[in-house]
């Protein structure tokens, strides 16, 4: 299991087209801050229905989008 299975099962709960959360948000999910690691793990996340749309490093923030 990925340390990352917590805010992907959070994430497959959605039912939104798309939506956005904070990196604060996502450590909140997560328990522990998010680092680069993240862009290695994303990959698992279409198993939950969503895709990584856009990372802002500036905004900390990422959108997720539903997948096609």
């Amino acid at each position: 299991m990925s340390k990352y299975a917590p805010l992907w099962e959070a994430i497959g709960k959605h039912t939104e087209e798309s939506f956005v959360l904070t990196y604060a948000e996502i450590e909140s999910i997560l328990g522990f801050p998010i680092d680069h690691s993240f862009l290695n793990f994303k990959k698992e996340l279409p198993a939950y229905g969503y895709e990584v749309g856009k990372i802002s490093m500036k905004a900390q923030t990422v959108v997720f989008r539903r997948c096609v």
